[in-house]
């Protein structure tokens, strides 16, 4: 053995020196005998070596958490702050930022206890740039068109204060339009041809006049019917007068003399509230609910009280003429909403949070 040993060459000489020998074997020539006695020794043994990868990955996990919710933070932070200095301060109405105020309900003004949504003056402020820009040619650039734009967003602004004392109106009286009344109103007007021949035309003008979506018609006319409401429910005097006016003509007195008596349209008076034209289905000088109530009367017959949102109205069939009608009226008109905003006004005065 002594003699082999001699003859190994240098090379393998050299590598004998690396290999690690314990005992006359190899590290890993002597493996753990697992017994009941052993076998937790030998699973820490196995855990051990594993936890160095693991406990880096963990690591590493944690920092990514941390860093992209860093990073999320920083940008909503900055999102936000990009949207309040373009509103409060550069009081931008672009298309972006209408979008973000209709998700997110940033507040333009507070009347009373309620706030105004920043996406209901857009929506004003929006309509009348769109109907100006496309239908007027209105250059907004020019020293006249930015006079009537800044003009026409302290309207809006009023108007959408106007409308949220309107609501707290509503609510103290119990008024409400619901999508039935809605629904029928739109259906009246339809058949009327008051709406465009068809949906597509109406559509069309909705857009290209208003940039609107039928959805949006529906609720600027939602706005519109209840403040008509809320005033029908809180003029009494008018209310009363028509009441009257209408028992008296059922107890048989002259139309005509009742028109004089106490009609508030001074132009029809002479004439015992002759219209002084013959009226269609499609008459737009006549309320469509007036046109509806006139259209179910035989010649000589006198309607009911007709609510038409802005007044009352008695009407009378003086004579059918084919498809049209020759009819006179009694109107009794109806305070302007403002006399009932501005009394809450004065209770509770409005704040703006932006400069106008």
């Amino acid at each position: 053995m002594k003699k082999f040993k001699k003859k190994l060459p240098k090379k393998i000489k050299h590598l004998q020196h690396k290999i690690p020998f314990k005992k006359g074997k190899l590290e890993d020539d002597n493996p753990l005998r697992i017994t009941n006695e052993t076998v937790a020794e030998h699973r820490e043994k196995v855990l051990g070596r594993a936890r160095k990868y693991i406990y880096p990955l963990q690591h590493s996990k944690h920092k990514i958490v941390l860093i992209s919710s860093s990073l999320f933070v920083v940008a909503v932070v900055g999102f936000f702050t990009y949207c309040t200095l373009a509103l409060y301060k550069f009081k931008s109405s672009s298309d972006f930022l209408y979008g973000v105020t209709q998700v997110i309900p940033f507040p333009v003004a507070k009347a009373g206890s309620r706030f105004v949504s920043y996406e209901n003056y857009l929506f004003e402020l929006r309509h009348y740039m769109h109907y100006y820009e496309t239908q007027q040619k209105l250059n907004f650039d020019d020293n006249l068109g930015k006079q009537q734009l800044e003009d026409y967003k302290k309207r809006a602004l009023e108007k959408v204060i106007n409308d949220a004392y309107v609501k707290q109106l509503a609510d103290k009286n119990n008024v409400s339009v619901s999508n039935q009344e809605l629904d029928t109103q739109i259906a009246l007007m339809r058949s009327q041809n008051r709406l465009g021949a068809n949906e597509k035309g109406f559509e069309d003008v909705l857009r290209d006049n208003f940039g609107w979506t039928v959805n949006d018609f529906r609720r600027e006319l939602k706005t519109q019917m209840l403040a008509q409401e809320v005033v029908a429910a809180l003029d009494t005097p008018t209310n009363e007068r028509a009441q009257t006016a209408y028992a008296e003509i059922q107890a048989g007195a002259d139309f005509a003399a009742i028109v004089q008596k106490y009609s508030d349209q001074e132009s029809t008076k002479a004439s015992g509230g002759d219209y002084g034209f013959l009226i269609d289905r499609s008459s737009r000088d006549v309320p469509a609910q007036v046109t509806e109530a006139l259209f179910k009367l035989e010649a000589g017959q006198v309607s009911q009280i007709i609510n038409t949102g802005f007044s009352l109205e008695i009407v009378k069939n003086l004579e059918i003429q084919g498809e049209k009608r020759r009819a006179a009226h009694v109107s009794f008109n109806f305070r302007d909403i403002s006399t009932y905003v501005n009394e809450l006004r004065d209770t509770s005065r409005p704040r703006s949070y932006i400069s106008l």
